[in-house]
């Protein structure tokens, strides 16, 4: 009987050893901001707003991509997924065909932007839809976070799109971010601020309003392959976490804003466009951001 045992607890002992990593911390909380732009089909404004006469056919490819990343996720072991919905007025997701366990954000303002209710607890940030920044000659929609009104966005001195200042939110509770969808110079961007994360390509860029473009289906079963493969890889990925205080540089297309927000003691007038914010953390960065964008004297209710 002691031999049995002894047996037993060495085969269960083999059986942890090998069982991978990704498997062995336990569930996966997993968190995943969702944004338009980078969906498949989408190449103008069109798709992106409720105007555009696309709007509600981009909406069911964002909800579909969602879906797969959803779909990949499970299969590598989540099982608490919270959503993003990070695009235009925050209302995008067709929450009717979201499974009934998953949690959504939506609307805006938010502290923490397109990463609204990240903490220390999840294991993994992906990013669906995702494009490139307003520096980048390339790209679909290339902009970081107003296409109309800023030029650049930097952190510690380096220009970084949306994915990058949103990695850096993740950073600070100590997520990595271990997936990004969009198109080609959009994955590619991300990765270059983020490091070798697994990446969707599912449309070839050829100006801000044109692309080559995977058809939806072919983009879900991407989407739901590298997000598993991810996942599975945990261990390969590290937080991108900033030096503090970190300094936010950023630069507006036009003048009055820069002079406006330089009023405020806490922000220098760096030249006729530009402004610098010197934060504490990360949290203080995307507060900072979000009342720079949103706040308005005529604000209701």
């Amino acid at each position: 009987m002691r031999s049995w045992s002894i047996g037993l607890s060495g085969l269960l002992l083999a059986a942890i050893l090998a069982t991978p990593a990704w498997a062995q911390r336990g569930p996966h909380k997993v968190y995943i901001s969702a944004d338009m732009e980078g969906v498949v089909g989408v190449v103008t404004g069109a798709q992106l707003g409720p105007s555009g006469f696309e709007y509600s056919t981009a909406r069911k490819y964002m909800t579909e991509e969602v879906l797969a990343a959803i779909r990949g996720a499970r299969a590598a072991g989540a099982t608490e997924i919270l959503i993003s919905d990070s695009h235009g007025n925050g209302q995008n997701l067709l929450l009717d065909e979201l499974p009934p366990d998953v949690t959504v954000v939506r609307s805006w303002p938010r502290p923490l932007m397109m990463m609204e209710g990240i903490d220390e607890t999840f294991d993994a940030a992906i990013f669906i839809g995702y494009h490139a920044g307003t520096t980048n000659p390339d790209g679909v929609r290339a902009h970081t976070m107003s296409s109309a009104r800023l030029a650049d966005i930097r952190l510690n001195g380096q220009s970084v799109p949306e994915g990058g200042i949103n990695a850096a939110i993740a950073g600070h509770f100590g997520v990595p971010v271990v997936m990004v969808s969009g198109d080609d110079a959009a994955v590619a961007e991300v990765r270059h601020v983020v490091g070798d994360i697994e990446g969707a390509v599912v449309k070839w860029n050829y100006s801000f309003h044109s692309a080559r473009t995977l058809m939806p289906e072919a983009a879900y079963a991407l989407i739901e392959e590298r997000v598993e493969a991810a996942l599975r890889r945990l261990d390969d990925f590290q937080p991108l976490v900033l030096e503090k205080p970190i300094t936010l540089d950023v630069r507006f297309k036009n003048y009055r804003p820069s002079q406006l927000l330089a009023y405020l003691p806490i922000v220098e007038r760096t030249d006729a466009h530009s402004i610098r914010y010197v934060a504490d953390d990360m949290v203080a960065v995307s507060k900072f951001l979000e009342f720079m964008l949103n706040y308005e004297a005529g604000l209701e209710p």
